[in-house]
């Protein structure tokens, strides 16, 4: 069974106590390393300069005497240590030890500069490393040796002798960094916190969050604008739910209508052909609807999701070839409607789904017919304009109200709704058309006027290639 280890965050006051300590004892102990080798470095430079005054004057002294250990055993050095060597090294007196004690002396390198050059200096570190001995050496006019040392306290003694005061000094600066982080911490914290993530408008109160800031000003932007547009989708969700629940409602209550009637034998039998005709255009009517429900679902799904999979790939379209295709399959509709319909232009390309351009290419026209008049004219035109892959389908029908223009495209917006019943109209044609353009990154622009007729033109993305597959 394992069990979870809990994990304290730690806090900046702290991150700063750690810190401050740390740099704290860090330069105590630098300080008074230092200060100690200064001291010590001081001392001894002082006691050199004394010890060899001193040598100087005890041998002047010594080379009036007739008897140099005579002599020397009656003088008063105080802590000073004296030794009388021969030539040879042999110690003839020493003032803190028998001479018959001491080792010959002639390697002791102040003994050996003294011989040789006429005075020797030399230190030496104690084992103990707790002193550290100085030599002054002077070479007498009998050819011997008078040599004198002194000890004064090595760094190591020192810092030693100053243990109590250095652990007084290591708890203050402990007490001083624990307040001063904590106070320090907070004035840095307090603007941090005064921070409103509601309501950010990129400025930071120190230069080094002025990134993180700026970053925090863009999501808060962003999310604004996701919430917005759920909130939009949300709406626009509930709306055509309650659209197509209305659309799907009268074909359906049709069909069962004349169906009931059949059904229970209140129909005449010539009546039948015309009860079943009502019954099968209202079928019509509800496979269009459904159909362009779905399209449009499933545009819109895959524009939301980027999830273009179930279009197939994007090759290359011949838009007038799809032009034709559509022209072809409206004829009968176009002169049901007593409406003349004029294909023209040249042959273009365009990147995309040849079964959503289909779809655009057929509401146009088809919408274009609907609402024409009778002995009106609906022309389409394709070719390049600056370049772009253009469509261009132009009526002469009934034309959109200025105040109607900008909701055409909306899903179940009718101009004319008596007029869009009678005809089949689904509602959903320039809304289909809407987000197959976005689909393909194509540019929609609506010109009517009332009474005159309508022009939409598609401008797609520019394509490299003509229909016949030569650079343009």
């Amino acid at each position: 069974m394992s069990r979870k280890r809990s994990h304290r965050v730690r806090t900046l006051a702290d991150r700063m106590f750690v810190t401050l300590l740390s740099i704290s004892v860090a330069a105590a102990s630098i300080a008074t390393v230092v200060s100690a080798y200064l001291h010590q470095s001081t001392v001894m430079a002082e006691a050199r300069i004394e010890l060899g005054n001193e040598c100087d004057v005890l041998a002047s002294t010594l080379d009036s005497a007739d008897n140099e250990a005579a002599e020397l055993a009656i003088i008063d050095l105080g802590a000073m240590r004296a030794t009388l060597v021969t030539p040879t090294g042999e110690v003839l007196y020493d003032t803190l030890v028998s001479s018959g004690e001491l080792v010959g002396h002639e390697d002791r390198p102040e003994i050996m500069a003294a011989l040789a050059e006429g005075s020797g200096s030399s230190t030496r570190l104690s084992d103990t490393l707790g002193s550290v001995s100085l030599y002054e050496a002077r070479l007498l006019k009998s050819g011997n040796v008078i040599r004198l040392s002194v000890q004064r306290d090595s760094v190591f003694a020192i810092l030693a002798g100053d243990l109590r005061i250095l652990a007084l000094v290591l708890l203050v600066l402990v007490v001083l960094c624990w307040f001063a982080s904590r106070m320090i911490a907070a004035r840095l914290v307090k603007p941090i916190l005064q921070i409103d993530p509601a309501h950010l408008d990129g400025t930071a109160p120190y230069e080094e969050l002025q990134p993180l800031t700026e970053r925090l000003a863009i999501q808060q932007t962003e999310l604004i604008s996701q919430m917005e547009e759920l909130k939009s989708a949300d709406a626009m969700r509930r709306e055509f739910t309650a659209n197509v629940t209305h659309e799907l409602k009268t074909p359906i209550a049709s069909i069962m209508g004349a169906s009931e009637l059949m059904r229970d034998g209140f129909v005449l039998e010539e009546d039948v052909p015309d009860f079943a005709a009502r019954i099968n255009d209202e079928s019509q009517r509800l496979s269009a609807l459904v159909n362009d429900i779905l399209m449009l679902s499933k545009l819109d799904e895959s524009h939301r999701e980027r999830n273009l999979e179930s279009f197939g790939a994007m090759e290359p379209v011949d838009l007038m070839a799809v032009v034709h295709d559509a022209s072809d399959r409206m004829a009968g509709r176009a002169d049901a409607a007593e409406v003349r319909l004029v294909v023209e232009g040249e042959p273009v390309l365009v990147e995309g789904y040849p079964r959503i351009v289909d779809e655009l290419v057929s509401n146009l026209m088809s919408n274009a017919i609907r609402y024409n008049k009778p002995g009106g004219e609906v022309r389409v035109h394709v070719g390049l304009v600056e370049g772009r892959p253009t469509l261009e389908v132009a009526d002469t029908g009934i034309g959109i109200p200025e105040e109607a223009q900008a909701k055409v495209f909306e899903r179940f917006y009718r101009v004319e709704t008596s007029r869009s019943r009678a005809s089949g109209g689904t509602g959903l044609g320039l809304a289909i058309v809407k987000h197959a353009a976005a689909l393909h990154e194509a540019q929609v622009t609506l010109q009517s006027e009332l009474g005159t007729g309508t022009t939409i033109t598609v401008s797609f993305p520019p394509f490299a290639y003509s229909a016949m597959g030569v650079d343009r």
